[in-house]
């Protein structure tokens, strides 16, 4: 998707890279990247299921760019699945330097959750 298709779009975290994200090379961690996109992804889940949701599966992660301290990164969701108790979820993460107005987007993946009970058993998603 295109930075004017997300124009219109809320993110589902937003958050600003910092120092103690980065790899010695200065750039932010592939890891801490990952951990946003599950992060929001899991938020969908809750929100989309009624409930807890974890993940499964995580599939197809793509590094475009990197992202500097200090960029703000915007991920974005779209549940393009629903099973069940599962749910597929398209991922991107886009990142914006600190004093400019254009986004790019700097990784995608698709991650599997399963919704499930207070017993860790999948249960119906509620959709």
């Amino acid at each position: 998707m295109d930075q004017e298709s997300r124009k219109d779009q809320q993110p589902a975290i937003r958050v600003s890279a910092m120092p103690a994200d980065t790899n010695a090379y200065g750039d932010i961690f592939g890891g801490w990247l990952v951990s946003m996109m599950d992060s929001a992804a899991g938020l969908t889940a809750a929100r989309y299921s009624h409930g807890r949701a974890v993940t499964v599966a995580m599939d197809g992660m793509q590094f475009h760019q990197p992202v500097k301290v200090g960029d703000e990164v915007s991920v974005y969701t779209e549940i393009i699945k629903v099973g069940s108790s599962s749910m597929t979820i398209a991922v991107e993460a886009w990142r914006r330097e600190r004093h400019r107005d254009s986004s790019a987007m700097v990784t995608e993946a698709t991650f599997t959750f399963v919704a499930i009970d207070d017993n860790g058993r999948p249960r119906a998603v509620k959709g």
